[in-house]
């Protein structure tokens, strides 16, 4: 049953990237380009997805347990450290230069244009890279 959900709720999400348009690596450009061709509709989509989150957090947090799982499963560490602030930037940078997030490179996989298929195997490389300098950070 998690995985029908799972599935469920990976689907909508990736009907929701490609409506908003954050499948689009021009549309997260523009928006970073704040003294060129400026497009302000990526504000509005991540302000509603952080009021979406925001309100179902604090519905979903008042019961005992996930319906599907026996507990929550949230982040315990609290800690402003280097390897997530390191890890914050090169994320801002890799999306400042590819224009795409995760989620969203694999939403535009079908389209196979030559930025998703060079972003995504380099996305992939830096997921197997970044575990090791982020244990040599951390020692």
């Amino acid at each position: 049953m998690r995985i029908i959900f799972g599935f469920l709720s990976g689907l909508v999400f990736g009907i929701g990237l490609v409506i908003s348009g954050m499948s689009n690596p021009a549309k997260v450009i523009n928006f970073l380009d704040v003294f060129g061709t400026w497009d302000p509709s990526l504000a509005f989509v991540m302000g509603g997805a952080t009021l979406v989150t925001f309100i179902g957090y604090r519905i979903v947090l008042q019961r005992d347990h996930p319906i599907l799982m026996t507990d929550f499963q949230l982040p315990l560490s609290t800690a402003v450290d280097k390897p997530l602030l390191m890890g914050a930037a090169l994320f801002g940078i890799g999306w400042g230069i590819g224009g795409f997030c995760p989620g969203p490179a694999w939403t535009a996989l079908p389209l196979m244009a030559s930025g998703t298929l060079a972003f995504l195997p380099a996305m992939l490389i830096g997921f197997l890279i970044g575990q090791p300098i982020k244990n040599m950070m951390t020692k």
